[in-house]
């Protein structure tokens, strides 16, 4: 039995034909190909710089801070899963995007953003344990506890 691609064609999988912005016309995709472009380069420089403090300084080497490196990577995953796919559909005309590939673009984006929403509550059980029982802190967040929390989160969100 042959598959049909979704433009119709006769294929061994289904291709999907992306539209992008429907609405807008072909010689403003330029200057929004420079905004996205603009506003995922601000995405990694910031996640990037929040990293490299955060490794470098030894005075943040805290649980919090900790759980905000986790919260960088998964950011800087979470919009690259999507949006290099975006620009090369504004920039290049690219809108064909195979059944695997769609496959695995929804899945990485769905799991990247259920593990920062897990990552978030870890960040708000840590706050919570550090400003309800600031004496109990030390003894409930050791670096053993938050390593398996932030695990914890990122394969539940997988």
């Amino acid at each position: 039995m042959d598959a049909t691609a979704c433009n119709g064609s006769k294929d061994s999988s289904p291709i999907f034909y992306l539209v992008g912005i429907p609405s807008l016309q072909e010689f403003l995709f330029f200057p929004v190909f420079f905004i996205f472009l603009l506003f995922y380069l601000l995405i990694l420089v910031g996640n990037t710089l929040i990293l490299v403090a955060v490794v470098a300084e030894p005075n943040l080497h805290k649980p919090m801070y900790f759980f905000l490196i986790n919260l960088s990577a998964l950011d800087i995953l979470f919009t690259t899963s999507t949006v290099p796919k975006m620009l090369s559909l504004l920039l290049l005309g690219d809108h064909f995007l195979s059944f695997p590939a769609c496959f695995l673009q929804m899945y990485l984006f769905h799991s990247f953003s259920c593990s920062e929403a897990f990552i978030l509550v870890v960040m708000a059980y840590d706050r919570y344990v550090a400003i309800c029982r600031p004496l109990h802190y030390p003894v409930h967040m050791t670096p053993h506890t938050n390593t398996a929390l932030a695990a914890s989160a990122c394969l539940c969100g997988l």
